[in-house]
């Protein structure tokens, strides 16, 4: 921005976008909006572009959001801060003089910013000015908004319509580049206005296939749905792909398995591989029998060993190639520090070989560190880049705050992927500033005796957060409440005993089956009643927070395997499940496909690992019918189009003169009255239709494609709620209405929440956050 000033290339107002931004948003509404806005207020000099959006949208950020303060008349951005992702911010700060100059405000923390601006001339010379301005949300917009000098405006445009997000992590490259796959970014589409002058085709279930013939796929290989195979790419017999990408020229094994993987050009995948939820770079090799699990980024170039496994989140890169001297190359040694830092990881290979494997190439890089975190900003500490990488659900920091320590569900999860010769054990309730938290011991340490007494304090605790969530689920059904209201009750349980949030998903599931009433020797019934207890109540599983579909099923699996007469309820919860929409077809898959599916890890010969075993089969029999369903809708295709093909409609024959003559007697004898009559009765009689239609393109507010919907029309009138915002005592009172809209789980806005008065504590000049 500041060479654009410099150099004085802008003129005029200006459209601002990130260069790794994919979108379909018409922005000349917003352009539009904003010069109508300037020629009335010189003062606004910016508009930015944001969606609303549901807390588990796959394109919204975990790393880092925002929170939005705006004029609900005007929609002037009022107040911005940043929000990171991890420490979990609990609180913000409103100055004390916007809620003096605007009797009514919206606090929205569900909007998406799509990275789209309109910005005025002045623009560059506010970065000019201002040279600590480097980010434009985290720098200028809230630098601008709270500057008592500059006294400019900037506005938001919600966009109701389109797609619009950024690649700026591989956690969001994969939500991209599924939601590409989806069509949600139609008509930037694979088969259509693809860059790269690349054509695929598009086949049924989202499957990609370059339209020049030249891909060989074998008769026994299986091509699940969200996939892309590029040109001159050959899978081999009886190889899986399932969600992934696949370059050009890449060779993929027999038996291989792809799972959400993206394969670069030129990659060769050994016979049995097995990558998922990872990036394999250009003209990398993976040997047979090799093992890539989620998370792992591999850089182009690299060989993989045989039967190599690595470890998740694995980083490799290739080895340097033996260069010549600075002399003799005649570098002049700015590449020094890059150089420094490659040879102190080329100095720590001693465990590589055993992971990457014979005769490879590969330099494995050490985990990141969160010992480093003091030195970094909250955005870029180590936590928070957990967040935005791929494969990391995270799901252990989602209750951390400021004055937490890590937990220890997440040093299990690196674990993984360190040295693996240092174990340790979970000690709960460490006191810090801030109440309870969770930290780690060794087994050597000298204060395990300690520990231990903080230890049977947690497992208390734990029990009687089963307790209460037990009889909070018993009220919930006897009394009928609603699934938020029961949603908002168990988070609060939750918050208060700090307890993970899989204990509360295996509460909801657990309660649901057991709730589910028995019908022996009826199995139309049982079904009857599996049906209604899960509509019913399913959505509840996903409105706890944290919507993990493949845990979900594990849950169900763990609970009806050592459930006893529920055992069998195993297949038709599930099948409903799949049916409410609240697990996919690749959930499913997934879950069949993980070690704790299979009971890895049970004590063998144990009834939990029988009833686990059961419960595994019925899943395989499922995606057999997955299968089975896909094969045939092809070859029904396929027989309907040769039938076509084979059997004209048949045409009849001319009448000759004789019989049309007494056709048309007879249609003179008063046929046309009795077809009036009829259609008349008709009329009178039908009935009104409920459509049933699919959308021929999704809304972009969803996190996955829409299925047939019944179209029903009803009018509602509804007041919205607002909350009164009152200042603190010590200050004059300052009297505003705050409309706080935050997102929910089910991928649209939620209302305005409907609360008592609450304070605001004015900031004053000076006063610290």
């Amino acid at each position: 921005m500041r060479d654009i000033y410099t150099h004085q290339i802008i003129t005029s107002d200006f459209v601002l976008v990130t260069g790794d931004l994919v979108s379909n948003v018409r922005i000349d509404e917003v352009v539009r909006v904003h010069k109508e806005r300037r020629r009335t207020n010189k003062d606004a000099i910016m508009t930015m572009v944001v969606k609303e959006s549901g807390a588990t949208h796959r394109t919204r950020s975990r790393g880092e959001s925002g929170v939005y303060v705006l004029d609900p008349n005007t929609h002037e951005c009022l107040h911005y801060e940043p929000v990171v992702g991890y420490p979990a911010k609990s609180h913000v700060t409103i100055p004390r003089e916007i809620l003096a100059e605007h009797p009514e405000v919206e606090i929205r923390y569900d909007l998406i910013d799509c990275s789209i601006d309109v910005c005025s001339v002045e623009v560059p010379s506010l970065f000019q000015d201002n040279f600590d301005y480097g980010d434009i949300r985290r720098d200028f917009v809230y630098g601008v908004l709270t500057s008592d000098l500059l006294m400019k405006n900037i506005h938001c445009y919600v966009a109701k319509d389109g797609y619009a997000a950024r690649v700026a992590d591989t956690r969001s490259y994969d939500a991209v580049s599924k939601d590409i796959l989806a069509r949600w970014t139609f008509p930037l589409v694979p088969d259509d206005n693809h860059p790269g002058g690349h054509l695929y085709e598009h086949l049924r279930g989202n499957k990609y296939i370059a339209k020049d013939n030249s891909v060989s796929l074998s008769r026994t290989c299986k091509i699940g749905n969200n996939t892309l195979i590029g040109s001159h790419t050959v899978i081999s017999a009886n190889a899986s792909v399932h969600a992934s990408v696949i370059g050009q020229r890449c060779t993929i094994g027999p038996g291989a398995v792809l799972r959400d993987a993206y394969i670069f050009d030129d990659t060769h995948v050994g016979a049995g591989a097995v990558v998922e939820g990872s990036i394999i770079g250009a003209r990398v090799t993976l040997g047979d029998g090799a093992r890539v699990p989620r998370g792992c980024l591999i850089a182009d170039g690299v060989a993989i060993g045989a039967n190599a496994k690595l470890r998740k989140f694995e980083r490799v890169s290739k080895k340097r190639e033996v260069r010549p001297s600075r002399e003799e190359d005649g570098s002049d040694g700015d590449d020094e520090e890059s150089d420094s830092e490659l040879e102190e990881v080329e100095a720590h290979q001693e465990d590589a070989a055993h992971i990457v494997g014979k005769d490879s190439n590969a330099l494995v890089w050490p985990p990141p560190s969160p010992d480093d975190e003091e030195e970094l900003d909250e955005r870029e500490s180590y936590h928070n880049q957990r967040l935005m990488r791929i494969g990391d659900t995270a799901s252990d920091l989602e209750l951390s705050d400021a004055g937490s320590t890590t937990s220890a569900s997440e040093t299990e999860t690196e674990s993984d992927f360190s040295s693996g010769m240092h174990s340790l054990s979970r000690i709960s309730s460490a006191t810090s500033a801030s109440g309870p938290s969770i930290s780690l011991s060794s087994p050597a340490d000298p204060s395990a005796q300690t520990s231990a007494i903080h230890t049977l304090s947690s497992a208390a605790a734990e029990t009687e957060f089963r307790s209460e969530v037990a009889q909070s689920l018993e009220r919930a059904f006897a009394e009928g409440h609603s699934v938020e209201n029961a949603a908002v009750e168990l988070k609060t349980l939750r918050m208060a005993s700090n307890v993970p949030l899989r204990r509360v998903r295996e509460a909801v599931v657990g309660a649901i089956v057991d709730r589910v009433p028995l019908v022996p020797g009826d199995a139309a019934a049982q079904r009857l009643e599996i049906a209604k207890m899960v509509k019913r109540w399913g959505p509840l599983i996903d409105k706890i927070g944290g919507v993990d579909p493949v845990e979900t099923v594990e849950v169900l699996q763990y609970h009806c395997a050592g459930a006893g007469p529920r055992q069998p309820l195993f297949a038709q919860v599930l099948a409903q499940l799949y049916q409410q929409d609240l697990v996919e077809e690749d959930d499913i898959r997934a879950w069949y496909a993980s070690a704790a599916a299979k009971g890895e890890g049970v004590k063998p010969g144990s009834p939990l690992l029988d009833g686990l075993k059961k419960c595994w089969v019925v899943g395989a029999k499922m995606i057999e019918q997955f299968d089975s369903d896909d094969e045939s809708e092809e070859e029904s295709e396929e027989e309907s189009e040769d039938e076509e093909k084979s059997n004209p409609a048949p045409t009849k024959p001319p009448a000759n003169k004789e019989e049309s003559e007494d056709e048309e007697e007879d249609s003179d004898d008063g046929s046309d009255d009795d077809s009036a009559d009829e259609s008349e009765d008709a009329l009178a009689t039908a009935k009104p239709t409920t459509t049933s239609f699919a959308p021929p393109r999704p809304a972009a507010s969803a996190s996955g494609p829409s299925k047939p919907a019944q179209v029903t029309v009803e009018d509602s009138d509804s007041g919205d709620e607002s909350d009164e915002f009152v200042s603190g005592e010590d200050e004059p009172p300052v009297q505003a209405t705050a409309k706080i809209i935050s997102p929910t789980p089910g991928g649209q806005p939620g209302p305005a929440q409907t609360a008592p008065a609450v304070s605001v504590k004015a900031k004053e000049d000076g006063e610290s956050d």
